[in-house]
């Protein structure tokens, strides 16, 4: 495959904007980032806020000393609580994913069809122009690709395919899903597994260098991976978050875009 730019390979950054409660449910099971102490914890919770507080406009500036454009990823919870904070983004000129209801709203098989069809319209109204969806950590039901397609959502970031667009089948026409990779998401690396920030970064670089390095062999490919305010929007990481991005930046073969962009960007068979 090829990118219509001609350049090499293709990135996208991920901004998740999450809304957690102080007492999410325990079933069907815990969203990764949600409370981890007896109610009321304080302590995540709070974290967590400062992320949508503070954190988010430190990415959204070091974003914009680079010229990069993300995916932000909003609960439907964020756009009705934060409306200014919606309204910065989007005058920032990034793309708004829907990212579900809320982290205490997760798809999976257990819900009716009719419920989940309500969690994919709410979300729906509250993102009238969104064409890509992740879902509340990532989970889903064996029907919601089909919700997702008939509520005219064209991309989805659930799954992890192999680096390139996949086209889904659906009953309501194709969705396609793009590689938001877990390895290299800021909540496994420096959360999970405890890495530093430094290596964090370099990690991202060194996947990008690898993508660029292989296209001789195996055409243009793209990646994708997360910045979480919480996390990254921590001040003792902003300079690794800075150089993470001047570094992608300064990749002229790189082509560092939106998700919606990256879908577009690929030459389909026959194209010239």
């Amino acid at each position: 495959m090829q990118l219509k730019s001609g350049k090499k390979a293709a990135a996208f950054i991920v901004v998740p904007l999450e809304f957690f409660p102080l007492d999410p449910p325990a079933k069907p099971f815990s969203h990764p980032g949600s409370m981890k102490t007896p109610y009321p914890d304080l302590r995540h919770y709070t974290t967590r806020d400062y992320g949508s507080r503070v954190g988010v406009f430190r990415i959204l500036k070091a974003l914009e000393d680079v010229g990069l454009k993300a995916t932000f990823a909003v609960n439907a919870a964020v756009a009705e609580r934060y409306p200014p904070l919606l309204k910065a983004v989007e005058h920032a000129g990034h793309e708004i994913a829907a990212h579900g209801v809320s982290t205490a709203h997760i798809h999976h098989a257990g819900l009716s069809c009719q419920q989940e069809e309500e969690l994919i319209d709410r979300c729906r109204a509250a993102f009238p122009d969104a064409k890509t969806w992740i879902s509340p950590a990532r989970n889903q039901s064996y029907r919601t690709l089909d919700l997702l397609a008939k509520a005219r959502f064209e991309v989805c970031l659930d799954w992890e395919p192999d680096q390139r667009p996949l086209a889904l089948r659906t009953e309501y026409g194709p969705i396609t899903s793009l590689p938001l990779m877990n390895e290299l998401s800021d909540y496994t690396l420096l959360i999970d597994r405890r890495q530093q920030a430094d290596d964090w970064a370099a990690q991202i670089l060194e996947a990008a260098q690898f993508h660029l390095d292989t296209y001789a062999d195996a055409g243009a490919q793209c990646f994708g991976f997360t910045l979480t305010p919480y996390i990254v929007g921590q001040p003792f990481r902003v300079s690794s978050l800075r150089n993470l991005l001047s570094g992608l930046a300064g990749m002229p073969e790189l082509e560092v875009v939106t998700a919606a962009q990256v879908n577009s960007s690929f030459l389909l068979p026959g194209q010239a």
